[in-house]
């Protein structure tokens, strides 16, 4: 699938999900709700997918897990919070420098309206990373 149309399927099943909860609940109910919603949709994902980092040949798992890897290309960070922050979209960019995708949403659940909640960020990689060794498997 194209990734703006992916893009625009995951985005309606996040919609379904808002619409069913509404704000206020944990990010672990989003999460579970918008992979019962992913599974409907028919799209293959993962769900917290762990990255390690490559640091000077080492291999650390550091702890870092993607939300949702969603047919191997598109990466779904969920929120709950009052407010999206920079540090918000940093976290989605490291992630996807990390992993080498391009795309990415950043889903706030704790909003009114979920539009209000809802960023789309591009990573432009310049090269492919050199010190980091995803293992997305």
């Amino acid at each position: 699938m194209e990734i703006n149309r992916l893009t625009e399927v995951v985005i309606g099943c996040a919609i379904e999900v808002h619409r069913a909860l509404g704000p206020g609940l944990l990010e672990s109910v989003y999460e579970e709700c918008l992979c019962h919603e992913l599974a409907l949709a028919g799209l293959r994902f993962k769900r917290q997918v762990p990255i390690p980092v490559v640091y000077k040949g080492v291999k650390l798992d550091c702890g870092y897990r993607i939300d949702h890897l969603i047919e191997d290309v598109l990466v779904v960070e969920i929120k709950s919070v009052d407010l999206l922050g920079g540090i918000h979209d940093a976290q989605l960019l490291t992630y996807l420098r990390l992993t080498g995708c391009q795309i990415g949403l950043l889903l706030n659940f704790n909003v009114a309206i979920l539009k209000n909640g809802l960023r789309r960020l591009v990573h432009h990689l310049k090269e492919t990373p050199a010190t980091v060794s995803p293992d997305l498997s």
